[in-house]
């Protein structure tokens, strides 16, 4: 998925923290954010529970918001303002899309960092992978996790990959404002379990707006920001979702494949709700009432 390159972008839903900080500088992780850190790396952050206080006010005085996003043919030539674009868009699809699935909608925006971060949930270091923290509301992203998807998971990359990532912790984000992410919290592990339902609906949703996005303008925008998808940039997203499933990761570690295990959904539960979203849009992604033969 590219970008109109004449297209405007309008800026201020991407920023750079500019300190890094340490995972063992107090503090400490969340036990919601525990739960939902490290989306698409499966990383056991258990550890961590009781490792501090918790979260807290987060001072962004430091935050940079990302300039000279002006255009589409930005977005096409870089990834900070690639993910500029594909915050923005995010934003206008979920803003009318909300109300239909009965939410009072409030935007979120995307903080880069780089090696570690201090969040309302606690202290991070770029090992958990992009994660979504619900008590700031915010989206967090080391962009050199990219290259980890590429050269650790074997994913074939594309800058629709690269926004679907975006895209699945917005799908977080919504779900916060629903109040589905509750459901990630019930201690729970399993091929059915609560927190697998919450990630394959975070993929739906993220499915949802692709299939929408060329479609959707933006307040800086009259017209959509994104062209039409490719069969290719969808083979490139299912591929990204297949590549970090709870069965994919299991095998590449070395060990068997353990259903009663899983956190975040196997590989091919990841894509069949991607495409599920792509295909039916929000309205079809919920994966809570689904029996679990079906999930």
């Amino acid at each position: 998925m590219t970008f109109d390159d004449n297209a405007k972008i309008g800026g201020g839903k991407v920023s750079k923290r500019g300190r890094n900080v340490g995972i063992g500088v107090g503090g400490g992780i969340g036990v919601v954010a525990i739960v939902l850190i490290g989306q698409l790396l499966g990383v056991d952050l258990s550890g961590l529970v009781g490792a501090g206080g918790g979260g807290g006010p987060v001072d962004s005085s430091s935050d940079e918001v990302i300039t000279n996003c002006e255009t589409g043919a930005d977005a096409n030539a870089g990834i900070e303002c690639r993910l500029e674009g594909a915050a923005e868009s995010l934003d206008a699809y979920w803003a009318e899309e909300a109300p239909a699935l009965g939410v009072t909608y409030a935007t979120t925006n995307v903080k880069l960092f780089s090696e570690g971060v201090q969040t309302g949930c606690g202290n991070a270091t770029s090992a958990v992978g992009p994660f979504y923290c619900p008590p700031d509301q915010l989206i967090y992203l080391d962009t050199t996790f990219y290259d980890e998807l590429r050269s650790r998971f074997g994913a074939s990359g594309g800058p629709l990959s690269e926004m679907y990532v975006i895209a699945h912790e917005w799908g977080h984000h919504i779900q916060n404002l629903t109040g589905a992410i509750t459901a990630s919290q019930d201690g729970t592990t399993g091929a059915a379990s609560g927190s697998v339902r919450v990630e394959l609906q975070a993929d739906c949703y993220a499915g949802a707006w692709a299939a929408a996005a060329s479609e959707q303008p933006t307040a800086a925008s009259d017209v959509p920001l994104l062209e039409p998808v490719t069969p290719a940039q969808i083979a490139d997203a299912l591929n990204a979702a297949a590549s970090i499933g709870d069965d994919r990761i299991q095998q590449q570690s070395g060990g068997d494949v353990n259903p009663e295990a899983w956190t975040h959904g196997s590989s091919e539960q990841r894509q069949k709700w991607f495409q599920a979203g792509y295909d039916g849009g929000a309205a079809a992604c919920d994966t809570f009432t689904v029996s679990d033969s079906k999930l």
